[in-house]
């Protein structure tokens, strides 16, 4: 139940991923783009849209950010290290985790 909760900043990650992919060799600067994003959509969402896009079925962008996002280490890592701290805030002002 608590993954759907990333569903939002998986989308936006999703928006971005084609350009992620065809950065190739240079992927960081577009992932911190991407990143941004998904933070300023979290910051900007009320509690009621994070809820409501949590029941949203994943798409296949989606699909295949989370894909690339399995499948290159160093890029998970940037990503998570960059939205994890904002979107934990985000939650937790919510009522989303104890």
């Amino acid at each position: 139940m608590q993954r759907s909760y990333f569903r939002l900043p998986l989308l936006l990650v999703l928006l971005g991923a084609t350009l992620v992919a065809l950065a190739q060799g240079n992927r960081y600067p577009m992932l911190d783009m991407i990143s941004q994003k998904v933070i300023q959509k979290y910051q900007t969402s009320t509690c009621q849209q994070i809820v409501a896009n949590k029941a949203a079925p994943p798409k296949d962008m989606e699909k295949r950010a989370v894909e690339m996002l399995r499948q290159d280490p160093q890029l998970r890592a940037q990503f998570l290290d960059k939205v994890a701290a904002p979107i934990v805030n985000k939650l937790f002002e919510c009522g989303l985790i104890p």
